[in-house]
């Protein structure tokens, strides 16, 4: 008779022991569940923060247009940064398009990214170096974007510049940014300032 007690008493213990190990196991796949989404976001947020570039600027014009068309740009108190100075003390030139010749796209796009947010005026211009057929005028699209520490890239400006001949060197924007890649309220303007081609228009 006792040792009928004794079996019964292990198979209760037994299936109790089985019911806690189930219960924790079922609560640990919930939580696993649960924190799935917080773990991706983290992630995603890490990758965001880790890409180049807290200012970047990008110059497109059509792709059934083959002309050699340069992106200038400058930072507070540095010289400019184009296709003969690819790199600044904040500013590198990461594409030399050359309209048609030599590219292994078809996209006709230049751009340029900067490391840190130096507080003062930027200049950002497009210049038409090459030859352009008489009576063609280029319609080339400026973005500027930019972001703090810890922000999203964000779109501040955005223009289009017309080009309709050899030499032209058009001033897209000058503006002023904060150390925090604020848009300082009122900077913003088409003021001309050539950073390659002196005086002439």
């Amino acid at each position: 008779m006792q040792e009928g007690l004794d079996y019964l008493d292990e198979d209760t213990w037994g299936t109790v022991f089985r019911d806690v190990i189930l219960l924790a196991l079922i609560g640990f796949v919930a939580m696993v569940i649960m924190l799935l989404p917080h773990i991706t976001l983290k992630q995603e947020e890490t990758e965001e923060q880790k890409a180049p570039g807290n200012v970047v600027i990008e110059m497109h014009w059509p792709n059934t247009m083959p002309f050699d068309v340069d992106l200038w740009v400058q930072a507070p108190r540095e010289v400019p940064v184009g296709f003969w100075n690819m790199g600044g003390q904040t500013f590198n030139l990461l594409r030399d398009d050359l309209g048609g010749e030599g590219d292994a796209t078809d996209k006709n796009y230049e751009i340029t990214y900067s490391r840190g947010i130096p507080e003062g005026e930027y200049t950002v211009n497009v210049h038409m170096y090459g030859p352009l057929t008489p009576g063609v005028t280029i319609p080339v699209h400026v973005v500027v974007s930019a972001r703090s520490k810890y922000e999203s890239l964000r779109q501040i400006l955005e223009t289009t510049v017309h080009l309709y001949r050899r030499s032209q060197e058009e001033t897209a924007f000058r503006f002023r940014l904060t150390d925090q890649g604020e848009l300082v309220e009122g900077s913003v303007s088409t003021l001309r300032k050539p950073l390659i081609t002196g005086g002439r228009k």
